[in-house]
């Protein structure tokens, strides 16, 4: 090796030192005073050991005012490239607020949508740590535009590669959209979202209220529905990451891979055929249901804290990835309403873009009834759970295990729907509505005019519930196709979905339907 060479490889590797301490050690130490990890570690954390294949490391901008030419740094606030996640391939960046407080700027943007495209181009899942102050406000409309360009490739990507956002700090502004365009938002560790911050919620309405009231993990995981999932620490959400990239297939043109399960699909479970309590009324926990189902230990809930009237989520069936819509009797007694159809009717669209099969376990009385309802359009919003069922064209199997009434029957994957197949256990109700509510319109008058009107009502209910609540009427119709013990649900489940895996539907070609919004 002559001189020259020498030099120049000291010089590069010199050049890579300092882009590895991103804004310098001062900062990294503040980072982790503030118990947050940088933007290396986290990739270090969520990628197999050794196979990441970073892109950009020596990006810096170029400009000069406000005294941004004192402060480059090589990378520029992001951390940019490919790696491994459980062997599979991904394409990650992560935001680095040792870096002018991660700030969002236009060679940020350049980096980003590079790895966003080429993570469309090669079929592969993109990843996105955020820890950002928001815009780089030296920079002024260029980073606006920066954002821009993120938005039209997150849309781009969508239902075509799994799109995972990590929210590791802060996300603010206009930040806050492409997290919100993506298919999940993991918020983990000291992390929050909002438009406006609570400075500006001050100066304009008076209103008073902290960072963790106003953008935290528990607002977006219980009221507004904008996380999907939340950790206490940031390794137990880039955890979260690998467990949910481990149901989706690396674009939509794949399959999700099998996981070899140590579970026979024949399994019968007793405990099933007692889990319906005797009262029409009475609650049970449909997570058991699931539980006992599919695979051991498979069921991975997402949004377990929003509108908890409905439980979606993914499971394994025989090894197989499946996707998960029930009503939820311990909430509501399982009623739809806004919150849940929104939440239904969205997982359904992402189980479908990724192919993988809906199971719809339906304990449903209807849609909640109310002015505040009817006012906050439930009828656009119920809606939505059609529209999204319609649409689907993966294989999809509903089991009623007890109340399915009038529209929410349908809504809920009837076969009208598109349902495949169409189970129910035999304390199935399929009912155009309730005893009580069918009985007052039919046999008002004869109640009315008995001698103990009370007594003569309780028969006449008995007698309803007997003859007509129950799911033998429907399969005389044909729209039940079997009623089945709930002890054997997992082994007639198991082969419903193995005649099914080679379901070919399309359809009609469109520009794009318009689903209701």
């Amino acid at each position: 090796m002559d001189g020259m060479t020498k030099k120049l490889l000291d010089g590069m590797r010199k050049k890579r030192a300092g882009a590895m301490l991103g804004g310098g050690q001062k900062r990294i130490d503040a980072q982790h005073e503030r118990g947050k990890l940088t933007a290396r570690e986290r990739i270090n954390l969520l990628l197999d050991e050794g196979s990441f294949h970073e892109i950009g490391m020596m990006a810096t901008h170029n400009l000069t005012t406000f005294g941004l030419d004192k402060q480059r740094f090589a990378g520029d606030a992001v951390v940019t490239g490919f790696g491994k996640i459980n062997g599979r391939r991904v394409a990650v960046y992560s935001q680095d607020f040792t870096v002018l407080g991660g700030s969002f700027s236009e060679i940020q943007s350049q980096k980003i949508t590079r790895i966003m495209d080429k993570a469309l181009e090669a079929g592969i899942p993109c990843v996105g740590l955020g820890d950002s102050g928001g815009a780089r406000i030296q920079e002024g409309v260029r980073s606006l535009a920066a954002y821009g360009e993120v938005f039209v490739r997150n849309v781009e990507s969508s239902g075509v590669i799994p799109q995972i956002s990590v929210i590791l700090g802060p996300c603010a502004g206009g930040a806050v959209y492409s997290p919100a365009l993506t298919d999940f938002i993991i918020m983990a560790g000291k992390s929050y979202m909002f438009l406006t911050g609570p400075e500006v919620i001050r100066s304009v309405t008076g209103e008073q209220v902290s960072v963790d009231d106003l953008g935290g993990a528990g607002v977006h995981m219980g009221t507004s529905g904008v996380a999907h999932l939340s950790a206490e620490s940031e390794e137990e959400g880039l955890n979260m990451v690998k467990k949910l990239l481990s149901y989706l297939p690396q674009n939509n043109n794949e399959e999700p891979p099998r996981i070899v399960p140590e579970d026979s699909i024949g399994r019968m479970e007793l405990s099933l055929n007692s889990i319906i309590p005797d009262g029409p009324n009475s609650p049970y926990d449909m997570r058991d249901v699931v539980a006992a189902v599919f695979d051991r230990d498979s069921f991975f809930e997402v949004q377990p804290d929003y509108a908890p009237n409905a439980v979606v989520g993914f499971a394994r069936m025989d090894g197989y990835a499946v996707g998960i819509i029930a009503n939820q009797p311990c909430c509501m007694a399982g009623a739809l309403d806004i919150n849940s159809s929104d939440k239904i009717a969205r997982h359904i669209r992402i189980c479908d873009a990724y192919n993988l099969p809906i199971v719809t376990f339906v304990d449903c009385p209807g849609f909640l009834p109310g002015t505040g309802q009817e006012y906050g359009g439930v009828i656009r919003h119920g809606a939505k759970v059609l529209y999204a069922y319609c649409e689907a064209t993966v294989p999809m199997v509903s089991i009623i295990t007890r109340k399915s009434y009038g529209g929410a029957h349908l809504a809920m994957n009837s076969r009208q729907m598109r349902a495949d197949l169409a189970f129910s256990w035999p304390t199935g109700q399929i009912a155009v509505m309730g005893a009580e509510g069918a009985v007052n319109v039919l046999y008002r008058e004869e109640i009315k005019k008995a001698e103990d009107p009370k007594k003569r009502e309780q028969e006449i209910l008995e007698a309803y519930r007997e003859e007509f609540l129950n799911p033998y009427r429907a399969a005389d119709v044909g729209q039940i196709d079997e009623v089945i013990e709930p002890a054997e649900t997992r082994p007639r489940l198991a082969l419903a979905l193995e005649v099914l895996r080679t379901k070919v539907a399309q359809n009609p070609p469109r520009k794009h339907g318009l689903m209701p919004v």
